[in-house]
């Protein structure tokens, strides 16, 4: 039968790709001196372009199996992909700011003082920044917007390569610290293969159980109950190794912290927040549609790992003098916040309480808005703060940051309040919504745990934010004079973290919205 590709509906992936393709052309034929501009203006207006047509293709709720059953083009799909490219569109703009402060960027910004080591000021003379960055952005967002959309293993597996392969590029390609930058491309590159190869491995095992890589089929011999329920288990333990590995979650986060801190700031956002709403959403897709006849067996040990992911993430956040490593700390905690939601299952295919009309879908989609308007905004106040070393995330660089620059150091303290969970920020009540779902469904003693450390991942925010207010400036620090791009970033992380804290209500039905598995 010849098959039925619904071009509509898959057109945020249409226009990705296109837009991808592109963006090579322009390296290819575009004198060097005007290839950055048309770069960044190309690159803006696809993520754009998919945004505006993931919302139609939302709100027209024409939900169906695409691309010959191979994608699911459901609610929760397209919830997924309006944060992913919102939050893609200010890592892109985040992006275009990385010449910013030498008069140069995309958007004529100018700067206090040159930013940066000697080295990173010998190659903007020369004209050596990498525009490739772009095209690499947007392959990687195809694999972002394929994998928490997939409704079989294998495409699964495809989308999870195609999202991480530019990123094992886009990870060396910082042109201050280079070693460092190039360092952490490598660590990634080795630790994501094998993470990669254990989820394949574990895909063969799962279809040698079912006989099919589909997830309706997978979840339709679950039911009958036939076959080893070993290789099953092992099955469902390697794929969930390959998933947690992206989500940042322990004892598959060892990454996390040295990648952040290596990578250019924009692609440290980049991975810090889309990367890991298309993992966790492809985490929660895979649990609870093909593998949701075995919540018993991996409720109890994902309620483990969420446990371990908050304490490692806020035990040794309080140990860290770099903010980007800080920030990677701190993504590994939200990674456990995150899972605390996951654990009760509460869903159409597992029934549980439900927490102000949202279930666990809802609860996971409000959580990771929240954390993404909070994590994109603290990297973008990041590329604000610089030194004539260019060692701009130390501590000492921070000193005295939120007296110089009032406004930025405002909004660097509500991004670190509503990721420590303070009232009347969206952080807060992400963690309200989650800490109630799992007490509801059976797992109090999840949500207490939670909690506890919850507070002490507030101790290390404190720390900064004393730093901030109250240290001395170093006789070196330097502050880029952001450009209006960089700052409607913060300005939109900023009203949004606010608004979801404020007024929580008007998100929910948005969270809602998000859930809705096809089957």
């Amino acid at each position: 039968m010849t098959p039925v590709i619904e071009y509509l509906l898959l057109s945020p992936v249409l226009a990705v790709s296109i837009g991808a393709v592109l963006g090579v052309l322009v390296e290819a034929f575009v004198p060097r001196g005007a290839r950055f501009i048309t770069q960044t203006a190309l690159t803006l207006l696809t993520v754009a372009t998919a945004f505006v047509l993931t919302l139609y293709a939302w709100i027209d709720k024409d939900f169906k199996l695409g691309a010959g059953g191979s994608v699911a083009l459901d609610r929760s799909t397209f919830a997924v992909w309006t944060l992913v490219l919102l939050f893609a569109l200010g890592a892109v703009t985040l992006a275009a700011e990385r010449r910013a402060g030498q008069g140069t960027s995309a958007f004529a910004a100018s700067a206090v003082a040159t930013p940066g080591s000697i080295t990173e000021r010998t190659a903007i003379a020369a004209r050596s920044e990498h525009t490739e960055i772009f095209p690499l952005l947007l392959f990687s967002m195809v694999g972002l917007l394929i994998f928490p959309a997939a409704s079989d293993l294998i495409t699964a597996f495809v989308g999870l390569e195609v999202l991480s392969l530019p990123l094992y590029l886009l990870c060396g390609l910082a042109r201050r610290r280079r070693l460092l930058s190039q360092e952490a491309a490598l660590k990634y590159f080795l630790l994501g293969s094998v993470a990669s190869a254990l989820f394949l491995y574990g895909v063969a095992l799962l279809y040698s159980y079912t006989g099919s890589f589909t997830y309706y089929d997978i979840d339709a011999m679950l039911a009958k109950g036939i076959g080893s329920n070993a290789l099953l288990v092992l099955g469902l333990g390697l794929v969930g190794v390959g998933l947690l590995f992206k989500v940042g979650a322990v004892p598959f986060h060892s990454w996390v912290p040295d990648v952040y801190t290596g990578a250019p700031t924009p692609i440290s956002a980049f991975m810090a927040v889309c990367t890991k709403i298309a993992a966790v959403f492809a985490l929660v897709r895979i649990l609870y549609v093909p593998l949701g006849g075995m919540v018993w067996t991996w409720q109890v040990p994902l309620a483990v790992i969420a446990v371990v992911s908050m304490a490692v993430g806020a035990l040794f956040g309080l140990t860290q003098t770099s903010v980007k490593r800080l920030l990677g700390y701190s993504s590994i905690a939200h990674a456990g916040f995150a899972l605390v939601a996951i654990v009760p299952a509460a869903t159409t295919v597992v029934p549980a309480a439900l927490v102000g009309g949202l279930d666990s879908v809802g609860v996971t989609w409000f959580y990771l808005a929240a954390y993404g308007l909070a994590t994109l905004g603290a990297f973008a106040v990041v590329m604000l703060v610089a030194t004539t070393a260019g060692e701009e995330t130390d501590f000492a660089a921070w000193a005295g940051f939120g007296r110089r620059h009032p406004i930025a150091g405002v909004a660097m303290t509500v991004f670190l309040l509503s990721l420590a969970g303070i009232p009347l920020t969206g952080g807060f009540m992400g963690k309200l919504f989650a800490f109630t779902l799992a007490w509801r469904g059976g797992f109090a003693w999840l949500a207490l745990v939670g909690l506890a450390l919850s507070l002490v991942t507030a101790a290390f925010y404190a720390r900064l934010l004393w730093t901030m207010f109250w240290g001395t400036p170093p006789d070196d620090a330097q502050t880029v004079r952001a450009s209006p791009g960089l700052w409607a970033v913060i300005g939109v992380c900023l009203a949004g973290t606010i608004a979801l804290g404020v007024v929580p209500g008007l998100f929910t039905t948005l969270a809602q919205a998000a859930t809705g598995f096809l089957r």
